[in-house]
């Protein structure tokens, strides 16, 4: 069976380099999944939980945000974060939904910057739920 390659990059390190079955990614309107043979594509993440199958054992990660490349079974993701879910705290992201909730509003620059914070924190949270 054909399988994909999976590269997950974030600006400090190369986090994962694998092999997969099959791999699930939350777009910024949507969520894709990507199996041997995908046409080629180029995609924008949002903020959410990243699904790499690959021999019956589906392992997570917590993305936040960037750029997906999707071609000759190659997986190329490009984010800001990528943490293991398991190491995803609710606590935290519960407080930094919490710390989001008070940012000041009063321009729309700050409301995008409150939004994206709101947007990450109930992202964390949903990852350290599963």
């Amino acid at each position: 069976m054909a399988q994909l390659k999976c590269i997950v990059v974030t600006p400090e390190q190369t986090a994962l380099e694998t092999t997969a079955d099959f791999v699930a990614l939350p777009l910024f309107d949507g969520e894709i999944g990507i199996a041997p043979s995908h046409s080629p594509m180029i995609g924008r993440l949002g903020y959410g939980e990243m699904r790499i199958v690959s021999g019956g054992t589906t392992t997570r990660y917590y993305v936040d945000g960037g750029f997906v490349q999707v071609a000759n079974n190659e997986v190329n993701v490009l984010t800001g974060k990528a943490v293991p879910a398991v190491e995803v705290s609710k606590v935290d992201a519960e407080q930094q939904l919490q710390d989001a909730m008070k940012q000041p509003t009063s321009t729309d620059e700050l409301l995008a910057i409150r939004d994206r914070m709101v947007d990450q924190a109930r992202a964390q949270i949903r990852v350290s739920q599963n």
